[in-house]
């Protein structure tokens, strides 16, 4: 009883924890020898939708399949035939959660004079010929 810490609470042993299939690699099943830097259908399936090599555990490589590939990705982004980064467009909110055209038309201030654009440049124009004569 020296490595036991007494009875388990819920019957079942640690090591029987929910494990997933185990994910079969790409490269094992289709039989390859060599990983070429030109076959853009095979390395799209190692790389994420933002254009990020996906880990290990996502793609079924072992230590140096993933090695492998990894290289073979890098030189594909170097000769142009895998982009570094694809763009992600998402629509962002601010904070607190509420949409400008939730929030309404602005107030007006008290006290400021409403003044165009326009009319500020003029009478800045006007002020400096005024000096010089």
């Amino acid at each position: 009883m020296a490595g036991s810490k007494g009875p388990r609470m819920g019957g079942k042993p640690k090591d029987s924890a929910r494990r997933g299939k185990k994910k079969i690699s790409p490269i094992s099943t289709g039989r390859l020898d060599y990983i070429d830097y030109k076959d853009v259908d095979l390395l799209r399936r190692f790389v994420s939708d933002r254009a990020k090599l996906r880990g290990r555990h996502a793609t079924g490589n072992d230590s140096q399949q993933q090695k492998v590939v990894g290289t073979a990705v890098k030189n594909a982004r170097e000769m142009g035939l895998l982009p570094y980064a694809s763009r992600v467009t998402t629509m962002r909110r601010g904070r607190g959660g509420r949409r400008d055209d939730e929030r309404g038309e602005r107030p007006e201030r008290d006290g400021a004079p409403e003044v165009d654009a326009l009319e500020m440049d003029e009478s800045a124009d006007g002020d400096e010929n005024e000096g010089n004569e």
